[in-house]
C-alpha cells in the first residue's frame, strides 16, 4: 500500500470516532497495553508531559512544545484531530512523521494488530509512542484524546500533567455533570506527579484536591497563581502580556481564550524550571528553559509546531479568520470576540458535529452578521438545513449553502473589503476550508 492507501486502511479498518462518533469510543487499556508490551514500553525511553482539559489543550500542547523546542530539546508532539493531513498528529520539532514510516508502520505490525481490533486512536497513539522512541526525542508532549482515565494516551507516567478547564463535554463518554467530567480527567493524575490545573470551578476544584491528595501528587492552581496579570489584543496579530515575572511577552496564538491558557502554560514551565512555589512541587528544575525561550516558544508557535486553526488569520482585505472551537465553552469566547471586531460587516460560515449543543452555541451567535450555514464532511455534521432551520428560530439571517467550499465561496464574493469573514464552529468545519488550499 501507499501512503494514501494506507490510511485509508486506518480510516475503514478501524472504528474512527472523527468520522463515526460514539461507536469508535472503546472504554479501557486492554488493547493499549498489549501493543504497548508488543512494542517494548517505548514511552519509558523519554520524558513526557501528559495535558488533559475540555478545552486548550491543543493551544497548550503545542505551545509547550514550542518553548521546549527554544530550549534546544527534541520534542515529540502528539495531539488530534488533524486538520489536513493525518501526520499532523504525529511531530517531532514541528516536522510530521514522514509519510514512508507511517506506510511501514502498518505494514510490519498489522498481522500483530489486526486480531486486537484496535480503534483508530489506539494504532495511532502506538505508532506516536513507537516513533518518538525511534526519533530518539528528548521529551514527548501527549494531548489526551477523550477524558483522561481511560483514554489510551494515559499508559504513560510523566514528569508532568496538565489539566487546562472542565465544561460540559462529550458528556455521552465522560458523565453528566462536572465533578464526573472532573473525575474522568483527574485520571491522568499519577503518582507523586506534579499537577498544574489551569481553571477550576466550585465543583471541580474539589475533585482534582483530593485525587492529588490521594496520589500523593504535587497540585498547583494556576489561576490561584497568576502569572498573566494583564493582555491586550496586538495591533500586528496575536496578544501582547504583562506578566509577574516575566515582563512582556507576545503570543501569535490571537484568540481570548488564550489568556487563559497562557497563564496555565506559564504556571507548567514554573514547575518544569523548578521555581514554582507550592507544597511539594519540584525545587530543581526538569528543564532548563530561560526566559528567552519562553519568550521564543510564545511569539512562534505556529511556525515551531504547524499549529493551525486558533483565531487563524487566512486573508486580508476581507480579513478571513478560522477557529477550530466546537463547543459551548469555546463559543462563550468566540461569540465575544467576533462581536468585537471593527468590520463594516461579519459574514459567518457555521456549522457543527451531532454530538455538541449546537442550540446553546447558536443562541451565542451575534445577531449582526450574515451567515452561511454549511456541513463539513464528516458523518457526524449536523445537516446544513438543519443549522439553518435553527438560525431561522433563532432570527439569524443566511442561507443554506451545503458544504463548507460553496459557503465559504458565497461569503467572499459576499465581503466587501472591510469585512469579516468568520468560517468555524467545528474542527471539521476548519479542516475542509484549509484543504481547499486558497491560503
Amino acid at each position: 500500500m501507499d501512503y494514501q492507501e494506507t490510511v485509508e486502511y486506518l480510516y475503514n479498518s478501524t472504528p474512527v470516532f472523527e468520522h463515526v462518533g460514539a461507536v469508535a469510543y472503546k472504554e479501557g487499556l486492554e488493547n493499549t497495553l498489549a501493543m504497548d508490551e508488543h512494542f517494548g514500553h517505548p514511552h519509558r525511553s523519554y520524558k513526557t508531559i501528559h495535558i488533559a482539559g475540555t478545552n486548550g489543550k491543543g493551544s497548550c500542547s503545542h505551545t509547550l512544545a514550542a518553548i521546549l523546542q527554544a530550549a534546544g530539546y527534541k520534542v515529540g508532539l502528539y495531539t488530534s484531530p488533524h486538520l489536513v493531513d493525518f501526520r499532523e498528529r504525529i511531530r517531532v520539532n514541528g516536522q510530521m512523521i514522514s509519510e514512508k514510516r507511517v506506510v511501514d508502520f502498518v505494514a510490519d505490525h498489522r498481522a500483530f494488530f489486526e486480531p486486537l481490533h484496535p480503534s483508530f486512536f489506539e494504532l495511532t497513539t502506538a505508532m506516536a509512542l513507537l516513533y518518538f522512541k525511534e526519533q530518539q526525542v528528548d521529551v514527548a508532549v501527549i494531548e489526551v484524546g477523550l477524558g483522561g482515565r481511560l483514554d489510551c494516551t494515559n499508559i504513560i507516567t510523566p514528569v508532568l500533567s496538565v489539566i487546562t478547564n472542565i465544561s460540559l463535554d462529550h458528556t455521552q463518554f465522560l458523565g453528566h455533570t462536572l465533578e464526573k467530567i472532573a473525575g474522568e480527567k483527574a485520571g491522568i493524575i499519577k503518582i507523586g506527579v506534579p499537577v498544574v490545573v489551569g481553571e477550576t470551578q466550585a465543583e471541580t476544584a474539589p475533585v482534582f484536591q483530593a485525587k492529588a491528595e490521594q496520589q500523593g501528587a504535587p497540585i498547583l492552581f494556576a489561576e490561584h497563581n497568576r502569572e498573566v496579570t494583564n493582555w491586550q489584543f496586538s495591533q500586528q496579530g496575536g496578544i501582547d502580556y504583562q506578566t509577574r515575572s516575566l515582563g512582556a511577552l507576545h503570543g501569535q496564538l490571537g484568540g481570548e481564550y488564550q489568556a487563559k491558557n497562557t497563564n496555565t502554560i506559564l504556571a507548567a514551565i514554573d514547575v518544569l524550571q523548578g521555581k514554582a512555589h507550592a507544597k511539594g512541587l519540584p525545587e530543581a528544575p526538569i528543564f532548563k528553559i530561560s526566559e528567552q525561550h519562553v519568550a521564543d516558544g510564545l511569539a512562534n508557535v505556529c511556525e515551531s509546531t504547524g499549529l493551525q486553526g486558533r483565531w487563524q488569520t487566512l486573508h486580508q482585505h476581507p480579513l478571513v479568520v478560522c477557529d477550530t472551537g466546537h463547543n459551548t465553552a469555546g463559543w462563550t469566547y468566540l461569540a465575544e470576540q467576533i462581536a468585537m471586531q471593527k468590520c463594516h460587516h461579519k459574514h459567518i460560515v457555521f456549522g457543527m458535529v451531532d454530538d455538541k449543543d449546537i442550540g446553546a452555541v447558536m443562541d451565542m451567535l451575534p445577531k449582526d452578521a450574515t451567515y452561511y450555514w454549511t456541513q463539513a464532511s464528516t458523518h457526524r455534521a449536523v445537516p446544513s438545513a438543519k443549522v439553518a432551520q435553527m438560525g431561522q428560530q433563532r432570527h439569524l439571517k443566511g442561507d443554506n449553502c451545503g458544504n463548507v467550499e460553496q459557503a465559504y465561496r458565497k461569503a467572499m464574493e459576499k465581503a466587501g473589503q472591510n469585512d469579516l469573514v468568520f468560517v468555524g464552529g467545528s474542527s471539521y468545519v476548519v479542516a475542509d476550508l484549509l484543504a481547499l488550499n486558497d491560503f
